[in-house]
C-alpha cells in the first residue's frame, strides 16, 4: 500500500501558513508529498525546493493560476486537482497548508488505510476538526464550522473539487455527481488558518478574495460571537511548538478574548439558534460532505 499526500500554496510564507509544519506533521506517514506551487512573491518555493534537495519524499510541480475564474473557489479545486492528479499512491491525503495532524492519530490512520484499502464499500476517510481562534489555545464551536471533513481519498475512485474543501465523485455518468463514501477515522485535523495575525489575515483576504468574486473584508478577531468560542485543554502536534513562538498571544493558556459588545450578524444570530437546538435535541447541523459508511 503507497500513501501520497499533496497540497497546493501560494505566498505560503508571506501570508503566515504553517506550511512547513503541515507537511512535516505528515513525513512520518507519506510515501511521497506533491506539493503544486503557484506563481509567488515570497521565498515559499525556495524554501520547499532547499528541503525537497534533502528529503526525497517531496515532489515539488509548478503551475500558474487563472485569475479570470473568480466563482466560488473553483480555482482553489483547479489546484487541488492539479496536485492530486500527480499523486501516485493507493490512497491520497490533502492536506491544507495550515492544517496539522498530531503524531498520536499517525498509527490509527494508517491501520485504517490497511483495513479499506480493498474494501470497494469505501471510498474515503474523514476526520474530526479543530479550528483554532484567535490564539492556540480557543477553538470555534458552532455549526458554521465543518466539525467533521474527507481529507483521503482512493486513487482508483473517479473524483473531482468543485473547490478546495471537498471531493464530488461520478460513478456511471459524467453529468451527475455524488459525495464519497467514507468512514470516520475519529483521527483529529488541527486548523490553524484563523491564529495568524489579523495583519496576515488581511493579506490573504486581499489576494484570495477575488477568487470568490468577493471584495476583501477586514478581519478583527475580537468580532466574532463570544459564546461559539471554548477552550482547549489537549494537547497540540509537537510540530506547531516552534511555530506557536512567533504568536505572542500563545503564552498563556487561556480563552481568547472576544468583543462582549459585539454585534450580531444575521448568520450568527441563526447559527447561534442552531447550536442551541443541537444542545437541546442531540441535532447536528454542520453539513458534511460525505456518506457515511458503517
Amino acid at each position: 500500500m503507497k500513501i501520497s499526500f499533496f497540497t497546493f500554496v501560494k505566498n505560503a510564507r508571506m501570508l503566515g501558513y504553517p506550511f512547513l509544519e503541515s507537511i512535516a506533521s505528515a513525513l512520518p506517514l507519506a510515501d511521497e508529498f506533491v506539493i503544486n506551487v503557484g506563481p509567488c512573491e515570497d521565498d515559499t518555493l525556495e524554501l520547499l525546493q532547499e528541503w525537497a534537495g534533502r528529503e526525497p519524499k517531496l515532489r515539488i510541480i509548478r503551475s500558474t493560476w487563472c485569475n479570470q475564474m473568480q466563482q466560488k473557489g473553483y480555482v482553489y479545486g483547479q489546484q487541488k486537482m492539479i496536485a492530486q492528479f500527480n499523486c501516485t499512491g493507493d490512497w491520497a491525503f490533502y492536506l491544507e497548508a495550515d492544517e496539522v495532524l498530531h503524531e498520536d492519530d499517525l498509527p490509527r490512520l494508517r491501520a485504517l488505510m490497511e483495513q479499506y484499502a480493498d474494501d470497494p464499500q469505501v471510498e474515503a476517510i474523514a476526520f474530526d476538526y479543530l479550528h483554532f481562534y484567535g490564539n492556540p489555545h480557543t477553538y470555534l464551536d458552532s455549526p458554521a464550522w465543518y466539525k467533521k471533513e474527507v481529507r483521503i481519498i482512493k486513487t482508483s475512485v473517479r473524483s473531482y473539487a468543485p473547490d478546495g474543501l471537498f471531493w464530488v465523485v461520478l460513478d456511471k455518468s459524467n453529468k451527475d455527481g455524488r459525495y464519497p463514501y467514507a468512514v470516520e477515522s475519529g483521527a483529529t485535523i488541527y486548523h490553524y488558518g484563523w491564529v495568524r495575525s489579523n495583519e496576515e489575515m488581511n493579506r490573504k483576504g486581499e489576494q484570495v478574495g477575488q477568487y470568490w468574486s468577493k471584495a476583501p473584508q477586514t478581519v478583527d478577531y475580537r468580532e466574532i460571537d463570544p459564546t461559539i468560542l471554548r477552550l482547549f485543554s489537549g494537547n497540540h502536534p509537537a510540530v506547531m511548538n516552534e511555530w506557536f513562538k512567533r504568536v505572542p498571544e500563545a503564552v498563556e493558556r487561556q480563552l481568547f478574548a472576544a468583543n462582549p459588545a459585539h454585534v450580531l450578524t444575521r448568520r450568527e444570530k441563526k447559527h447561534r439558534l442552531l447550536m442551541k437546538l443541537e444542545q437541546l435535541f442531540g441535532f447536528s447541523y454542520t453539513k458534511k460532505h460525505y456518506r457515511k459508511v458503517g
